[in-house]
């Protein structure tokens, strides 16, 4: 059969076929929990082996870099061209949605499919990346694979051990990446023509303007910060009010001070949200004082000077209260990401596309993190959305409609067909 430009012929997914995916992904899961499939998980694996199957199938080539990226590649028909690149994650947080991060692999591996479908061949390679453990692993490190193309993993976070005592290197080793190979992995500035992922909004905005798509314009940064509190445990009937140094006390106070400060601050201008997510007591029984807590916060701000003093300003606020309840308090920073920007020519893209093929859009920032925040040090990147229902995601409800996510993925198709055709090759 002979090959065609991408230019001469338009292109339509197979919608079916691509909500038969997601069924069948999202079916890796525990089923006392649904949906979840974290990562380095024995359900994350399995859901990896069927994801290869797929892209496989999809007549890209498969490989699994040193840090556990999953890249599916085709060529194109210029040697010499940067790849066109799409993807997402795999992973879920506990009992989390079934269409975030998957949605944009198997949008992708879509893509792949409707190229070879119409025999079609573009002049840049397509590669497809499901990206190793997008989401908060149990190590305490999000977006591991992202941040080793970036340069972004470093010996610290290799080092971290989740709550039985396993380094992150040892649980990349379990998922058949070494972490010898990292250096390996980091790929250059302006090794990539373009970054394309499809992904649910993961808020309200879209459906309550009854719009189909949006072009996403930037991605708020984030910091999250692991908190210490160190008290004295003692007997919770024996133990008189004024004697006790309790470190759960200690921990509300900042726990409530932290979406305070969060709420004072956010503004028609500036977005400003904060998190505590994780509490981990010690002893954690109902006749203890707690002696030992520790907490995660997370706040993310699309001011990276407002994230740069956020933590700190939040606990010297409290200084005077925390010295009060007798209870010392540190603090380490876990990951930090900065505000990125989505490039105006991808953004353009995105819209002409979806003109094209008659949805109207917005532009509107992404207030959750993603993988594009490490993979821009390699190109530019932009990002499209799609609504879903009530805007609610990392929860089980979390629900996006056949024809929103067949929508998009058509979108990300033309928009990645017509930069094949106005993008520089080399």
């Amino acid at each position: 059969m002979n090959k065609t430009t991408a230019s001469s012929t338009q292109v339509a997914i197979n919608a079916e076929r691509l909500w038969r995916n997601i069924e069948a992904l999202s079916s890796y899961t525990d089923p006392a929990l649904p949906w979840t499939r974290r990562a380095f998980t024995e359900l994350h694996q399995q859901g990896r082996e069927w994801l290869k199957a797929q892209m496989e199938l999809a007549g890209l080539k498969v490989e699994v870099d040193g840090a556990g990226n999953m890249i599916g590649r085709r060529q194109g028909r210029n040697p010499d061209a940067l790849p066109l690149v799409t993807g997402s994650h795999t992973d879920t947080v506990m009992a989390g949605g079934r269409f975030d991060g998957i949605l944009g692999v198997l949008a992708g591996i879509e893509v792949a499919h409707a190229l070879k479908d119409h025999a079609l061949e573009l002049d840049h390679p397509l590669e497809v990346i499901d990206f190793m453990s997008e989401e908060p692993s149990d190590y305490g490190i999000s977006c591991v694979g992202s941040r080793a193309m970036a340069g972004k993993l470093d010996a610290t976070m290799l080092a971290a051990r989740d709550h039985k005592g396993e380094t992150l290197t040892q649980g990349l080793a379990r998922m058949g990446a070494q972490s010898t190979d990292i250096p390996g992995v980091q790929r250059a500035q302006h090794s990539t023509a373009a970054y394309l992922e499809l992904h649910i909004e993961q808020g309200p905005v879209l459906e309550q303007n009854g719009l189909p798509i949006g072009v996403v314009t930037h991605i708020v940064g984030g910091r999250r910060m692991a908190l210490t509190f160190l008290g004295t445990a003692g007997h919770s009937g024996t133990t008189p009010m004024a004697l006790r140094s309790d470190a759960l006390v200690a921990a509300s106070l900042v726990v409530a001070e932290a979406s305070r400060r969060a709420s004072r601050l956010n503004s028609p201008d500036r977005y400003v949200v904060a998190t505590v997510g994780r509490l981990l007591v010690e002893p954690n029984m109902a006749n203890a004082i707690p002696g030992k807590v520790d907490l995660v916060l997370e706040v993310r701000s699309d001011s990276d000077a407002l994230l740069d003093s956020f933590p700190e300003a939040l606990l010297a606020g409290l200084n005077a209260e925390l010295a009060a309840l007798k209870v010392q308090v540190s603090m380490k920073e876990l990951t930090r990401s900065y505000v990125t920007q989505c490039d105006p020519v991808l953004m353009d893209a995105i819209e002409t596309a979806a003109s094209g093929l008659g949805y109207s859009t917005m532009k509107l920032p992404s207030g959750a993190g993603h993988d594009g925040v490490y993979f821009s040090a390699t190109g530019p990147i932009g990002m499209i959305f799609v609504p879903c229902l009530d805007g609610r995601s990392h929860c089980p409800e979390e629900w996006a409609s056949p024809e929103a996510v067949g929508a998009g993925t058509q979108v990300l198709l033309q928009a990645l067909l017509g930069l094949d055709g106005g993008l520089g090759k080399t």
